[in-house]
């Protein structure tokens, strides 16, 4: 055998070698893969059944609690999405009204989410890019005074 056929033949099994441990890597990641939407985007992205993150604001007035004791909220997002959340467990000690929430849930088309845990904003800072460009959109923007 020639030094090129030797040489090609090393490059293919390399190659091979590289592809099947991506592949490997992307099947193993695959149930870490998270997506985030606004409450205006969930219906039209989201697939039945997909782990999702969705951020917005806590709406003013939308704070209750179920008789079994879930918190019930809705999110809303600057494009007027609205979303209904039921969260069974304690809020994180800043979960407030009109305030940034990131809640993480499986998508199941309807008006009312279950989620499976609130990761509410850490400083008055945090407002979800894609929730402060569409207020910059709107002017109703009051961020970066």
């Amino acid at each position: 055998m020639r030094r090129r056929s030797q040489r090609l033949i090393v490059i293919g099994v390399v190659g091979a070698m590289l592809a099947l441990a991506a592949g490997l890597i992307l099947f193993g990641l695959r149930d870490s893969i998270v997506s985030f939407y606004t409450p205006s985007e969930l219906a039209q992205k989201a697939s039945p059944g997909e782990r999702v993150r969705i951020g917005g604001l806590v709406e003013d007035g939308s704070v209750a609690r179920a008789e079994d004791g879930a918190l019930l909220f809705t999110v809303i997002d600057a494009q007027g999405g609205r979303l209904r959340i039921r969260f069974q467990g304690e809020p994180p000690n800043l979960f407030r009204v009109n305030s940034g929430i990131v809640i993480e849930a499986v998508y199941q088309p309807g008006e009312t989410q279950t989620a499976t845990s609130l990761m509410a904003r850490h400083d008055e800072n945090y407002v979800p890019r894609e929730v402060q460009e569409a207020l910059k959109e709107r002017g109703e923007w009051k961020g970066d005074r």
